[in-house]
């Protein structure tokens, strides 16, 4: 029986950011993809691979260099590789040295004689499958890479710097053990390959972790605290619902890298997606013709210059907009509340509005207390307006 067939894309993740990049920061991407800067990369890992690695060549290991062929095969990869054991390192691991055309994979520790066959063309092909990945698109996803990286380790970055470039090798990780599974067909070696390295086991049931690791995700949804790497259950199954191709796997993998959305985690990507959001509410929460005064659309436009409501109002919006992070629902709150006081000629009526769609939001307690705090109004008279709220909407509204 053949090896199966498995479509190694980029992760959404990989491609959003790629394209924010070139979008946003086009300075940067021309330099990092210009040739000055790919030569100077190149020659200090030329350096770094002659200074701390022995270089295994074919004839002394036939076997291992079976499996790069049968790797690159499986990758579409048509590149010569060179295998290499890291000096002076007791720690498992295994490398990719990218040069464009050229496939370097260095390992580390005791890799070669604690994996069987199939475990080490696992991890064979976890490592060209970075190649794969970042030669790709004529190496954009490598310039993305070398960019972020690049920025985050910058003093002056910022925490959202710092969140895209660890959430960007994260993904990394993912689809480079996609690739693993790409080139084995069996996601038993490659996950019984991953336990390994990180135990130092000689022999391990990688169907019983894959079991424990499904044990962990029934008690509830986990995300990742890992810095570079995810942790190996978190790999595991990932794996195991790729293998499966589960509708909702790209949803479940995201929410194991990224988490719920949190305003104090928020990457370049999430605070691209929370603009995006902003706009959204503010596009359904000034819908209603009663609301389109000049004041407030002024105002909306400080946020956005382009900004139009909404023609119609979708209810899918609002269950878009429920987030479970404390300051995400108060910055949602302050939001309402600048909108309630952009045009006082409308009296209670913004008011009405804001505290009706709290409601829908499930920030209706945290935006009631807000709202008598700010605008110095009695807690009863704010909640006697909720009570009155619904009537007064559908009078304004046929009203027009």
């Amino acid at each position: 029986m053949g090896t199966p067939e498995y479509t190694l894309e980029p992760l959404p993740y990989h491609v959003e950011l790629r394209d924010y990049l070139k979008s946003q920061e086009r300075e940067l991407w021309n330099w990092f993809a210009s040739a000055r800067a790919q030569a100077d990369y190149t020659e200090n890992l030329r350096m770094e691979l002659l200074k701390s690695t022995y270089r295994l060549d074919a004839e002394g290991h036939p076997e291992l260099y079976q499996s790069v062929l049968e790797a690159k095969t499986r990758l579409q990869l048509d590149i010569p590789v060179t295998l290499y054991q890291a000096q002076n390192s007791t720690h498992l691991n295994a490398a990719l040295y990218f040069i464009s055309g050229e496939g370097h994979v260095v390992f580390s520790g005791p890799v070669l004689t604690l994996l069987n066959a199939q475990e080490l063309k696992s991890v064979i092909g976890h490592e060209l499958a970075h190649y794969h990945l970042w030669s790709r698109d004529e190496g954009e996803f490598h310039i993305a890479d070398r960019l972020i990286q690049a920025v985050a380790s910058d003093p002056r970055a910022a925490g959202s710097h710092e969140q895209t470039a660890r959430r960007f090798q994260l993904y990394t990780e993912i689809f480079a053990d996609r690739g693993s599974l790409c080139v084995t067909g069996d996601v038993h070696p490659v996950v019984a390959g991953l336990v390994k390295v990180q135990t130092g086991l000689t022999h391990v049931s990688a169907p019983g972790y894959l079991k424990q690791a499904e044990e962990i995700f029934v008690k509830g949804n986990v995300a990742t605290e890992g810095l570079s790497h995810p942790e190996t259950f978190i790999r595991a199954r990932a794996l195991a619902l790729w293998q499966e191709h589960r509708e909702d796997s790209v949803a479940d993998i995201a929410r194991m890298i990224e988490g719920v959305m949190a305003l104090d985690e928020l990457d370049l990507i999430g605070q691209t997606r929370l603009s995006r959001d902003t706009r959204r509410l503010l596009e359904y929460f000034l819908q209603p013709k009663w609301f389109q005064t000049t004041a407030v659309l002024g105002h909306a436009k400080l946020f956005f210059p382009d900004f139009a409501p909404a023609k119609m109002r979708d209810a899918s919006v609002v269950e878009g907009l429920k987030f479970t992070d404390a300051k995400l629902r108060e910055y949602f709150c302050y939001l309402l509340l600048d909108f309630v006081t952009a045009d006082p000629e409308l009296e209670d009526m913004p008011l009405a509005a804001a505290l009706d769609l709290s409601r829908q939001l499930e920030i209706d307690a945290p935006f009631e207390k807000l709202a008598g705090k700010e605008l110095k109004i009695k807690v009863r008279d704010v909640r006697k307006l909720k009570d009155q709220a619904a009537e007064m909407l559908a009078k304004a509204e046929v009203a027009g």
